[in-house]
């Protein structure tokens, strides 16, 4: 039983369907004109704080909502940790890589990438990792879809929730192929104020019904779980790992890591016009998120506190409703009219969290497969031509991902989205690190970085105990769990690092000093912040300055 009134349900219902509407022509009221490529791959440049809201908005996505508050709710300390390594990803993104990326890239992550390197090898295989990375955290949301829709709505069918996933799915497609960056930007910020807004009156509604004392919202959470004290400590989570300390270590920093690197993250950084936007904008962001971490720990924790720890997995053994059942059981047995409209927001800004989240990666994806592999085909394609191949790559990315999101929601989540993060850690963020800041790293290198990283995850991850080997794996009927952690990140991690290394040692001692002068003319442009022109194109490519010089100005 959810304990969701019959009200609530109706005027959730209602707000689902007024929120998709306005958001839809929203989209096709700020969509680009069909020949400006530049504000659709970037949005012109927003405001630091819209940006800011923005980059936040993409970086809350509903698995980290429902998710997050779930292993908080389940796992205590172990969850709490959890959300703080998400905004210490993003502080990590701000002091290390922001202003590089948006200095050497211009719309998508291959840019990045090939301004030292150009090439349609590494622009392809750039392509392919973010595919890879975004996909399954794609499935993730779209297959929550259904299972949310139906839990607030009242309704189990496994043909309703399939025609959520499918609906959910065109309206996701819609918002990418539309809107592009501006669209989807503001669909971003209106669903980051509403889930903060919201989900802080939540947060001080559970407080005072604890008399405003956390350390008596904890104790009873404690109480509660069923685990008494080892709620408040280290290790539940992964109590039945065989060392459980280096699973923990390796899952946050998998996390840490991968969720900095992810390119529907990443893309963000090329919206604002120059460093200082950049570190505004990121500013805005990291307030954002680390107000949503204390939201989430108080309605995770008073979700605990007030329901119980049993009850939480009983209506979901992963804990996903935590959110939800947290802020119902906040109004007290008795809701009045105002609570239920506040519930109504609530849901609402899921609502928004799942249809923005996955509009923004499914944009990252079209973008990339349009600009870095189609557009790079033969003779440059105007800018028409090259808007008309992303929007058809948001229905060529998108389609596949809400057929395979309509057989995987059946199954546990967990492995898809812990995937995209060990793909981000494994192979994006060496890639990134040794591009931006290592001078003799080589094309070789790159490709090794990527190729071999990606593949050493896809090779462990289905020897981890989420996929099989456990009553809460993706295929518990089996057991073909041989990798004894939850994450790959403590092989696949240093293994992406090394095989960057390695690759830069077998290009030969020539290739990394033409590689070193290379970077050299461009590192002023990538380090200290040099504007970029309209024009821009990656050094060696059609578009570039001679000599790889910094091109022409004015945005």
């Amino acid at each position: 039983m959810t304990g969701f009134s019959d009200s609530a349900q109706t005027m959730s219902l209602i707000a689902f369907t007024t929120v998709a509407t306005l958001t839809l022509l929203l989209c096709v009221i700020t969509g680009p004109d069909h020949d400006d490529l530049d504000a659709f791959y970037t949005g012109g440049s927003l405001s630091p704080l819209r940006n800011g809201l923005a980059i936040a908005g993409d970086y809350i996505s509903a698995a980290t909502v429902l998710g997050t508050g779930g292993v908080i709710a389940l796992c205590g300390y172990d969850g709490i940790v959890l959300a703080l390594s998400t905004a210490l990803s993003l502080m990590l993104l701000m002091f290390l890589l922001a202003e590089p990326l948006r200095n050497a890239g211009r719309f998508t992550m291959g840019d990045a990438l090939a301004r030292r390197m150009p090439g349609r090898a590494v622009r392809i295989a750039a392509c392919a990792v973010t595919l890879a990375a975004l996909l399954p955290l794609m499935l993730v949301q779209l297959a929550g879809t259904g299972q949310l829709l139906a839990f607030i709505l009242g309704f189990s069918g496994d043909s309703l929730k399939t025609a959520c996933v499918l609906g959910m799915g065109a309206l996701m497609i819609s918002y990418a192929a539309i809107g592009g960056m501006k669209g989807t930007a503001l669909i971003q910020i209106l669903k980051i104020v509403t889930l903060l807004g919201s989900g802080a009156v939540v947060a001080v509604l559970i407080l005072r019904r604890f008399d405003w004392n956390p350390g008596t919202l904890f104790a009873t959470a404690a109480e509660q779980s069923g685990v008494g004290t080892a709620f408040l400590r280290s290790g539940l989570e992964f109590a039945d790992s065989p060392y459980p300390r280096i699973d923990m270590i390796t899952s946050q920093l998998s996390v840490v890591l991968g969720g900095a690197c992810l390119p529907h993250i990443t893309m963000r950084m090329y919206t604002a016009a120059g460093a200082r936007q950049v570190r505004r904008s990121l500013s805005w962001a990291v307030s954002a998120v680390g107000l949503f971490v204390l939201v989430i720990t108080v309605v995770g924790v008073g979700a605990t506190a007030l329901i119980g720890r049993e009850a939480i997995a009983r209506e979901d053994p992963q804990g996903n409703t935590a959110y939800l059942l947290g802020s119902r059981a906040a109004f007290g047995p008795d809701v009045s009219t105002a609570e239920t409209l506040l519930f109504t927001t609530v849901t609402t800004a899921l609502f928004l969290t799942l249809l923005a989240s996955v509009a923004g990666m499914i944009l990252a994806c079209a973008d990339s497969l349009a600009h870095d592999v189609l557009a790079t085909r033969g003779r440059k394609p105007t800018p028409r031509r090259e808007m008309l191949l992303a929007r058809l790559s948001a229905l060529a990315v998108g389609l596949p991902a809400v057929l395979l999101a309509t057989q995987v929601q059946h199954r546990s989540l967990q492995p898809l989205a812990t995937l995209s993060f060990c793909l981000g850690a494994s192979a994006l963020a060496p890639a990134l690190v040794y591009s931006l800041f290592w001078r003799r790293y080589t094309r070789t290198g790159l490709l090794w970085t990527l190729i071999g990283g990606s593949l050493a995850v896809l090779v462990l991850m289905p020897g981890t105990n989420l996929v099989s080997g456990s009553p809460a794996s993706a295929f518990p009927e089996a057991d073909f769990n041989w990798f004894p952690f939850t994450t790959t990140g403590l092989v696949t991690i240093p293994l992406g690092f090394a095989l960057g290394w390695l690759g830069t040692l077998a290009s030969g001692r020539r290739q990394a000093e033409e590689q070193r002068r290379q970077y050299e003319a461009v590192e002023a442009w990538i380090l200290a912040g040099a504007a970029r022109g309209s024009t821009e194109a990656a050094p060696g490519e059609p578009g570039a300055s001679p000599g790889g010089g910094e091109p022409a100005r004015g945005r």
